[in-house]
């Protein structure tokens, strides 16, 4: 605690946030999408689905793109949907309100 008595947390808090669903081929989870500082994290609501939690480091994403989220993996259901690529590779979609404005917050 300082000393007015304020208890600072050295936790980064988040510069953006938002209800989120992470999309895996058929698998969905329902959760939180957070940038802090450098690094972009996703906390699943339930974590018994093997869907998360993710934390992406800012630097080593490669490309952010809207893309269509599915339903079951397969049928187009929404429009608001992202996809980051990652230089390694590795791909995450999320299904998400406003999805240019987190492209635009990651730097696209």
């Amino acid at each position: 605690m300082s000393a007015s008595g304020v208890q600072h947390s050295h936790a980064p808090k988040p510069t953006k946030s938002a209800t989120a669903a992470v999309q895996r081929g058929v698998a969905r989870a329902d959760g939180k999408l957070s940038l802090a500082d450098s690094t972009l994290t996703f906390t699943p609501y339930n974590s018994q689905f093997g869907l998360g939690p993710y934390q992406l480091a800012v630097t080593d994403i490669a490309k952010v793109e809207k893309c269509l989220g599915k339903g079951g993996g397969i049928l187009p259901v929404t429009r608001d949907a992202l996809r980051i690529t990652l230089s390694g590779g590795d791909s995450y979609e999320f299904i998400l309100a406003n999805p240019d404005d987190w492209i635009a917050a990651l730097g696209a």
